[in-house]
């Protein structure tokens, strides 16, 4: 079982159709739990065998071992806030929050400073003492996602400082059919990863695409 907070939202429902075809029960989480209950719903419509259930956020970081956090950059900080009480020691947190400009009315494909350095070590020094997080998901089409007509084919680079989480975290991906988990190294490195997702925007932009990354040379 995983929980996906912010699984109202274009990526998170992505993902958790995308899980959940796989056969992965999934709590999606929301700001208000009727939202995420009509999320659920929606889920259970389009995969009837899939196990789906909405929960206000805290509840539902509450459920999983895995939480995924799907959230704007504008919308971080007080996620993690309001997260405190829920999460606990040995929890393993997602994040795939990219500092856009957007979110202070900037441009999609412009990065803002982040004086931890990224988003992802932002989240883990508001995380509670015991729980880790891991970055990933950064430059997945949130759109493509929730397509579950399209063939996922792209790799998903992922950020952590301890291997045993990253491998957790990369054998649930893996489990979507067309997703590869890279290990991109360290948390630290997530700095660079999210910033490839405003390049992305802009690729996708100018060729009215839905671009990925690949990595060659991998075995």
């Amino acid at each position: 079982m995983v929980s996906i907070i912010g699984g109202t939202g274009a990526l998170g429902l992505g993902l958790a159709l995308r899980l959940g075809r796989e056969g992965i029960p999934v709590v999606i989480g929301s700001r208000v739990a009727e939202r995420a209950e009509e999320a659920a719903v929606r889920a259970a419509e389009a995969l009837p065998d899939g196990s789906f259930e909405g929960l206000e956020n805290g509840p539902a970081a509450e459920r999983s071992d895995m939480v995924f956090v799907t959230v704007p950059f504008r919308s971080q900080s007080e996620t993690y806030t309001n997260l405190k009480n829920h999460l606990r020691e040995g929890q393993v947190v997602v994040d795939a929050t990219v500092p856009l400009a957007a979110a202070v009315s900037g441009r999609a494909t412009r990065v803002l400073g982040v004086w931890q350095g990224s988003a992802a070590q932002q989240a883990q020094e508001m995380v509670p003492d015991g729980v880790r997080v891991v970055a990933a998901l950064h430059t997945v089409s949130a759109e493509m996602l929730r397509d579950l007509g399209h063939e996922l084919d792209e790799d998903v680079l992922v950020c952590g400082d301890r291997k045993a989480d990253k491998e957790a975290v990369m054998e649930q991906i893996g489990r979507i059919p067309g997703l590869r988990p890279v290990d991109a190294g360290r948390l630290e490195q997530a700095r660079i990863v999210e910033s490839l997702t405003a390049m992305l925007i802009g690729i996708n932009a100018r060729y009215k695409t839905h671009a990925g990354l690949r990595i060659t040379g991998l075995p």
